[in-house]
């Protein structure tokens, strides 16, 4: 499913114009990202938690050559299902 089907299914489910369900939708992705940034999880019961985590610097081998490599620090995001999501999916 691609961001458009998620659009129509939204407007279709909850009764809205796909404008308005579209702008529900980046309104959340916009929130779940301001909150990443800051350093917050966001956690929503049922269906999971987004968190941002800090991965240290290491040496890794370019797969090419077989040379070591220095992988530099960056911070990613991290999903972890929650417990109904996951068992729905079973």
């Amino acid at each position: 499913m691609n961001k458009t089907e998620l659009i129509n299914q939204i407007a279709e489910s909850a009764d809205i114009s796909k404008a308005a369900a579209g702008n529900v939708l980046n309104g959340i992705t916009d929130a779940i990202t301001d909150s990443l940034q800051k350093g917050e999880n966001v956690t929503l019961i049922g269906f999971g938690t987004f968190s941002s985590v800090k991965r240290n610097a290491r040496t890794g081998r370019n797969p090419q050559t077989g040379k070591p490599m220095k992988i530099p620090a960056k911070t990613v995001v991290k999903f972890k299902a929650g417990k109904k999501l996951s068992d729905t999916v079973k």
